[in-house]
């Protein structure tokens, strides 16, 4: 990695209504480093505008103390329930929002295209991608709960992807 990734943070996100994963990692030279990770739970006999302003103002919070140049969302894959779907498709557009309020650049990602990122199998199995990640980042266990470690998955993805994405950039501007 070059200089110019010095003081890069990013955010990944793995969106949900009930709980939405968040992982930070700092760019320090050819490393990836631990900055944060955790949940976001609201509360399930909420109405969902109720839970959807809970995401907004712990997104905010995030946002305000990490200060992330670019963040990492998961993208929409595959729900059964359309319900959920609708759901979570709301959570993410809030999410969206507000990164956008923020200035943050955002990119997405399917699960498959992080799992290949982080593991080199897009197949992988949760556990073998929360080991890499706990490898990755020089953590000394598993990031828990799930969600969170599939954040930092996110934003390792992104992380390995972004040298890419500047360079098509740069050939299009």
């Amino acid at each position: 990695m070059t200089k110019k990734n010095e003081g890069t943070i990013i955010l990944g996100i793995d969106p949900g209504y009930g709980t939405v994963g968040y992982g930070l990692i700092a760019i320090c030279g050819n490393r990836f480093v631990h900055v944060a990770h955790g949940a976001i739970r609201t509360t399930s006999n909420q109405p969902l505008p109720l839970r959807l302003s809970e995401i907004y103002d712990a997104i905010t919070r995030i946002l305000d103390e990490y200060r992330p140049t670019e963040a990492a969302v998961e993208s929409l894959f595959f729900f059964r329930n359309v319900t959920t779907a609708l759901a979570v498709s709301e959570a993410r557009g809030v999410i969206q929002l507000n990164l956008y309020q923020h200035s943050v650049l955002s990119h997405e990602y399917t699960p498959f295209q992080v799992k290949q990122a982080v593991s080199g199998n897009g197949r992988a199995e949760k556990g073998q991608v929360q080991r890499i990640v706990k490898t990755l980042l020089h953590m000394d266990k598993n990031p828990t709960p799930d969600d969170a470690a599939d954040a930092l998955a996110i934003a390792i993805c992104h992380a390995n992807s972004r040298d890419s994405l500047n360079h098509i950039q740069g050939r299009v501007q």
